[in-house]
């Protein structure tokens, strides 16, 4: 049997950026499989009755700092997004559609997108901001939005955010391996070493 990690995801979540940089070298460490689970953490929260630890105070800015260290050790860029928080709604539903619909795509536009929230922040409110960001990374912006408002995506992304609280997901990112679920990036240890048992 093939060992997998579900990774469930959402753009608005910083700590999803860190963790996406470092999953493809665990599961390449340990012959395991990546599997990329878009889901829309607004409406986990809204499921689970959570809030985004940045709207504590003093907690946010300290997870800023905290976030630049893991980023330093790493070695992977990263900056805090002055636009935050970013509903990212359209954003996700993109990356179920693109996962959908061309699969081989599906890293591009996840690179891309992280990029533009996490590396060189960007407005992601705005939509013709995410159109610049898509055309620059090789996508017809226009085809794209309109696989995002296609109800197929809608439905799917609403069923995998669904699937996530009934797995007891309540913030990103979270890993399952096998039923164990591990929450944050700071996580990953634990997740390379429920791999290698398995």
């Amino acid at each position: 049997m093939t060992k997998s990690v579900d990774f469930y995801f959402d753009f608005g979540s910083p700590a999803a950026y860190l963790a996406a940089t470092q999953l493809p070298h665990v599961c390449a460490d340990t012959g395991a499989q990546l599997v990329w689970k878009p889901m829309l953490l607004g409406g986990v929260f809204q499921a689970t009755g959570n809030h985004s630890p940045a709207e504590i105070k003093p907690k946010g800015p300290y997870m800023t700092t905290d976030l630049k260290r893991f980023a330093r050790r790493y070695g992977v860029p990263f900056a805090h997004n002055p636009h935050f928080p970013i509903n990212t709604l359209l954003l996700m539903r993109g990356a179920t559609g693109i996962q959908m619909k061309e699969p081989d795509r599906f890293g591009a536009y996840v690179d891309a997108v992280f990029h533009a929230m996490w590396v060189e922040p960007k407005n992601l409110n705005d939509p013709a901001t995410v159109g610049a960001v898509l055309q620059n990374a090789g996508f017809d912006a226009g085809a794209l939005l309109a696989l995002a408002g296609a109800q197929e995506t809608k439905d799917r992304l609403k069923a995998v955010t669904q699937e996530a609280v009934g797995r007891g997901v309540f913030g990103a990112p979270t890993m399952f391996v096998g039923d164990e679920m591990f929450w944050g990036q700071d996580r990953l240890d634990f997740v390379r070493e429920a791999l290698d048992a398995a």
